[in-house]
C-alpha cells in the first residue's frame, strides 16, 4: 500500500481561532496541510461543524526524510521542530471547506486519498523522465 500524508503534529492547544484541534500533515508534494474545524452557522440560532483544509506557507515537509523545513519565515536555516509549526499569526491559504464531514478520521481519510494520488502522480511522472 502507498503511504498517504504523514503527521507531523497535533495540538490541541493552538495559536488558531478554534476550540478544537489542529492536525498538520506532511504531503508528498513538499507541502504541509493542516486540518481544523470549526462551528458555522447554519441558520439563525443553529451551527454545524466545518473542517478546513489549508496550506501552510511558512514550512515545507521533506516526505521522504521526513523533515520539516521552514520555508522564509524567522526559522530558515534553522531545525525546525514539530511543535514549532504552530506558531502565532501563522501564513496559510485555505484549499477547501467541508461541511459534509462528521470526524477528524474521515478528513484525515479525505487527505490521505490526496496524498496516495499525489504519489502515483509522482512515481508516474519519474517513469516518463526515465
Amino acid at each position: 500500500m502507498i503511504p498517504g500524508a504523514k503527521l507531523i503534529h497535533k495540538t490541541h492547544t493552538t495559536y488558531f481561532s478554534t476550540p478544537f484541534p489542529v492536525h498538520f500533515y506532511g504531503m508528498p508534494n513538499g507541502k504541509v496541510y493542516l486540518v481544523f474545524s470549526r462551528f458555522y452557522e447554519v441558520d439563525y440560532g443553529k451551527t454545524g461543524l466545518e473542517f478546513i483544509f489549508a496550506v501552510h506557507k511558512e514550512f515545507s515537509f521533506d516526505y521522504e526524510k521526513e523533515e520539516l523545513k521552514a520555508v522564509y519565515n524567522k526559522f530558515y536555516g534553522t531545525p525546525v521542530y514539530s511543535e514549532m509549526i504552530d506558531k502565532p499569526e501563522p501564513k496559510i491559504r485555505t484549499v477547501k471547506i467541508y461541511r459534509n464531514l462528521n470526524s477528524y478520521g474521515e478528513a484525515q481519510a479525505l487527505l490521505n486519498k490526496k496524498a496516495i494520488k499525489m504519489r502515483i502522480q509522482k512515481n508516474e511522472a519519474q517513469s516518463l523522465a526515465s
